[in-house]
């Protein structure tokens, strides 16, 4: 849930500043884009050298940059996190987040967020039980900012009870879980089809198409990103899903594919069938490599394959979408739409190899969706992971009716 997200991570005067490190190394793991600012005094308990080493950007500490005489925009910094920490977040900072003050760039930025803002106090017990504290707490969860309650154990000052700063570790979970809750597709399982299958000649060669995945690929990635449990099921492919949370299933042929499909489809809610499956495999498929004879050619018997989506459109049950693609040459919307009635879609994705752009091996496409209802909506020109925002726009708002 962490994957591309640009991430403040502001860092203030504790002890506990040294779990700022491991903070920020979980989540550059993550995925994350991440910037440091620091206050002045949480300079003294750990270097911004470590903190602009892990998190392989600048700490930023200042409003101006004295060598220079450049200025850090905390309004741009505000606008351009999707979402911010304060992790150690002492009690002096917790008070002028509650009261506006912005002496520093830390609590600048905070007021500039547009993003969620996430806190994780870090202080003595007593500082921590004091009422002004308590009351500063609840003054800042009233304007929208989550807290990441302390811990309890043993403190810098001796004393044994709350205000340490949750485990870095734990700061993750709870911004995954978080995220996640929020997310239009959370908790719904969805699987996807991308590429090409391999229909075998002989040990080295293959009946294909110039199909790459990378539609495929797109829309698992969206689907993951707006919170879907995802499934990808690709042929052969060299593309890599961006969400590491996307489960990935490797198959070579038509057989393959579909026995995946069937193993997987019973449980989901959602499913995009984008892979481009062969029509046709070979009757027999030799042992060994077929050798170039005398002769005027080689002829190959074929049968067809079993139609996975007819396959998948037979047995939807109630709840589930079904979504398939048509790439035409001729006749685009008839094909279309009659794909859409024969195969029991919930809408189709169409695309043509006569638009410019569109197609086979592109980083762009040009679509046109058909719905159950036979509404069509088209769209311009646009990269791949464009077009699966629009596809999975479609989707969320089906599933919402």
């Amino acid at each position: 849930m962490l994957e591309g997200k640009n991430v403040v991570l502001g860092v203030c005067g504790s002890i506990a500043a040294y779990k700022s490190a491991l903070l920020v190394r979980l989540l550059v793991k993550a995925g994350a884009n991440v910037q440091v600012v620091m206050t002045t005094d949480a300079t003294n308990f750990i270097t911004p050298l470590t903190l602009s080493t892990l998190s392989k950007n600048p700490v930023l500490t200042e409003y101006f940059i004295a060598e220079t005489g450049e200025w850090n925009n905390h309004v741009e910094l505000g606008l351009w996190a999707d979402l911010m920490i304060i992790a150690p977040a002492s009690a002096n900072t917790l008070a002028k987040m509650a009261n506006g003050l912005t002496d520093n760039l830390l609590t600048a930025v905070y007021l500039s967020a547009k993003c969620p803002v996430y806190f994780a106090p870090a202080m003595d017990l007593d500082m921590w039980k004091h009422p002004s504290t308590t009351a500063n707490i609840s003054m800042i969860q009233s304007f929208g900012n989550i807290l990441i309650s302390p811990g309890t154990g043993e403190l810098a000052s001796g004393l044994y009870g709350e205000g340490r700063m949750a485990a870095p570790e734990e700061i993750v979970v709870f911004l995954t879980a978080d995220i996640l809750k929020k997310l239009p597709l959370a908790g719904v399982k969805a699987m996807v089809t991308a590429g090409p299958t391999y229909e075998a000649i002989d040990p080295v060669r293959f009946i294909g198409n110039h199909s790459s995945g990378k539609m495929g690929f797109a829309i698992a990635d969206e689907l993951a990103s707006l919170g879907a449990d995802v499934t990808l099921i690709s042929g052969p492919s060299a593309q890599v899903s961006k969400q590491r949370s996307v489960k990935r299933i490797d198959v070579t042929s038509a057989a393959d594919m579909l026995e995946a499909c069937q193993q997987n489809y019973p449980d989901t809610s959602i499913c995009v069938m984008s892979a481009a499956v062969a029509d046709y495999t070979p009757v027999d498929v030799a042992t060994q490599k077929i050798k170039k004879q005398d002769g005027d050619g080689l002829i190959i018997e074929t049968k067809k394959t079993t139609d996975i989506l007819k396959y998948l459109g037979d047995h939807k049950h109630d709840g589930q979408l079904l979504i398939g693609f048509a790439l035409e040459t001729n006749n685009e919307e008839q094909n279309a739409t009659d794909k859409l009635k024969k195969k029991n879609l919930d809408f189709i994705v169409l695309n043509s190899l006569g638009d410019a752009g569109a197609g086979f091996k592109t980083y762009t496409n040009k679509i046109t969706i058909i719905d159950r209802d036979l509404q069509k909506t088209t769209f311009d020109l646009k990269s791949k992971e464009d077009v699966a925002k629009d596809i999975c726009l479609k989707i969320t708002t089906l599933l919402k009716k």
